[in-house]
């Protein structure tokens, strides 16, 4: 099984190389794959055992956490002409090269039979609760994002975006924050389909999700050298990104997730199901 693992990740990350192409780093790229990959694992061993399953839960994650949160990002505070004046082509270039990643990953993971027959069954939560919830991850993540990217920009990165605050003002105090709640909504919702299908113990799904966010919204991409970041910044917002994304992955993890039960066979026979928290 740890052969197995390994080589999910290191197939998984061989469409990594595509950008490499054009831009190199291809070392950086294909490490940067691995990564990715390592970070899906437990999606592969513990998520859903079809293969549309799988892919469904990977999918949302790249789109929205990798490209989508990232890509608005940079458009707010990066103001780069190969940023602002090619926006909507680096979104479907990143879409298109994430998209690969995610079929990739998918054939690694249906390829290698990793998915294992866990006795445990997550809960849910009904509909409206859930959604009521995922506000409050939301919520959540905005108090993530005031508190740690103040304490980061005040600290560390305040001399690589000196216009900051007023990108913020004229952008507007109340419109900023409204995107940065949709941001955590979407970024609570893609992950949705990975709390609810991940046959782990409440606490380890929450972690997973937790490293998955960060993985996936920071560490893989920024290992991989821009003309827009000096290796400084990157390892900065490596760290800021993780005080943010982890954080609501593991809020996600725990009030999505009601608990769950370990299905097993009682005596005399009959079915049995123990809950656990």
């Amino acid at each position: 099984m740890k052969l197995r693992v390994l080589l999910f990740c290191l197939l998984g990350a061989v469409p990594m190389l595509l950008p490499a192409a054009q831009s190199g780093h291809s070392v950086w790229w294909y490490l940067s794959g691995v990564v990715l990959a390592a970070a899906f694992v437990p999606v592969a061993l513990f998520g859903p055992a079809t293969t549309a399953g799988l892919l469904g839960v990977i999918v949302p994650v790249l789109f929205v956490v990798t490209v989508l949160t990232t890509w608005s990002e940079a458009l707010m505070f990066v103001k780069a002409p190969a940023i602002r004046e090619h926006a909507v082509e680096n979104l479907l270039g990143a879409t298109f090269m994430y998209g690969m990643v995610a079929v990739g990953l998918t054939a690694a993971g249906g390829a290698l039979r990793l998915s294992k027959g866990a006795p445990i069954r997550p809960e849910r939560w009904p509909i409206g609760k859930a959604a009521s919830l995922i506000a409050v991850c939301a919520v959540a993540y905005m108090v993530y994002y005031l508190v740690f990217g103040v304490i980061t920009y005040e600290l560390f990165t305040k001399a690589y975006y000196p216009n900051a605050r007023a990108d913020v003002l004229n952008f507007g105090v109340s419109a900023f924050w409204t995107m940065q709640f949709i941001r955590g909504a979407l970024m609570t919702l893609a992950v949705v389909p990975l709390i609810y299908t991940l046959r782990m113990e409440r606490w380890q799904g929450a972690i997973s999700a937790g490293l998955l966010m960060w993985v996936a919204g920071g560490l893989a991409p920024l290992l991989v050298p821009n003309d827009l970041m000096v290796p400084t910044q990157r390892i900065i917002h490596i760290v800021e990104i993780f005080s943010q994304n982890f954080p609501l992955g593991v809020t996600a993890g725990l009030l999505l997730r009601p608990g769950s039960r370990r299905s097993g066979v009682a005596e005399g026979g009959r079915p049995a199901s123990v809950r656990y928290v």
